[in-house]
């Protein structure tokens, strides 16, 4: 009886930790305000650093850019007029929520620019101009693409033919962006195009660490004989649960309980000393995941 009271308790106790979802007012709300300071960020690295000085980034922006120093119209106008065609493909192909982010994103981005543009340029150092501007339009860049948006039309255009052609998404990218940064030596010299190759590394690596978090997190898989203690250990230790998931040997046939549980780049270490320390021929298999969607990950002092 004490037994089905305690289990009644935990199990309340997990129903009133449930946090309520958010409305759908809040979400596009908060939606929309990160795709809003993504724009902002994005558009000072490029009217701040970039584009004074003939630096590029890749993709439409790129061709943005050199379309206004060919011109002398603005380069945000270029990139709402180059993006649309393949925002109405988006919304074809990809979704309707997609291709109004983008559009969105994209308008965004115009119109900050355009509020940049007569603040004078930070530096005239070519490669600090690629560096601190990779850095800043990469951040901007990664919080319009968390809030599930998009600013680049070539990146619509590979994930379209991703479905068509054997090449990934990522290298469909990649042979545009040599066509365009190869159009910017050609228009502002060798020296600005291998500049811009700078800033588009930059400014990749920037999104990742947006999108993927400084802290980094990964998924751990146990095989043991010691289930219970080394759960218990987990969460004793480590203060993160642990999930039993049911499954055989592949060799012997045999019921295997395998222990999965989710921790942080700074936990993996002692994880393997916890577990080892229970049971030292324990197989752990650890592998890092880009993000997780539901339930908590909390944190406890315990390193």
């Amino acid at each position: 009886m004490e037994q089905s009271t305690e289990t009644a308790s935990v199990a309340e106790e997990s129903v009133a930790n449930v946090k309520k979802p958010p409305s759908k007012f809040e979400h596009y709300f908060w939606k929309y305000l990160q795709i809003l300071i993504g724009a902002i960020i994005a558009a000072a690295g490029l009217e701040i650093f970039l584009v004074p000085n003939h630096i590029i980034d890749g993709g439409v922006v790129g061709i943005s850019i050199m379309m206004e120093a060919l011109t002398d119209l603005p380069y945000g106008l270029f990139l709402v007029v180059l993006n649309s065609p393949f925002v109405i493909m988006g919304y074809k192909q990809i979704g309707k929520d997609f291709a109004i982010t983008t559009a969105v994103a994209i308008v965004f981005l115009s119109v900050w620019s355009e509020v940049f543009q007569p603040i004078p340029v930070l530096t005239e150092d070519f490669f600090l101009a690629a560096i601190f501007g990779g850095i800043i339009d990469g951040i901007g860049v990664g919080l319009i693409m968390r809030g599930g948006g998009s600013l680049d039309g070539t990146e619509i255009v590979a994930i379209i033919l991703d479905r068509k052609i054997a090449f990934s998404v990522g290298e469909i990218v990649m042979f545009m962006n040599l066509f365009i940064l190869s159009a910017a030596g050609f228009l502002f010299g060798w020296d600005k195009a291998m500049y811009s190759l700078v800033a588009y590394f930059i400014i990749s690596k920037m999104i990742d660490v947006v999108l993927k978090g400084l802290d980094e997190t990964y998924a751990v898989m146990i095989v043991t004989k010691l289930n219970k203690e080394v759960s218990d250990a987990i969460l004793h230790d480590l203060g993160r649960g642990v999930t039993i998931l049911h499954g055989a040997g592949g060799y012997s046939g045999m019921p295997q309980e395998i222990l999965y549980s989710v921790v942080t780049r700074l936990e993996v270490g002692k994880l393997k000393e916890v577990v080892l320390g229970v049971d030292p021929g324990a197989f752990v298999t650890i592998h890092q995941i880009h993000d997780i969607v539901g339930g908590r990950m909390q944190q406890r002092a315990s390193h």
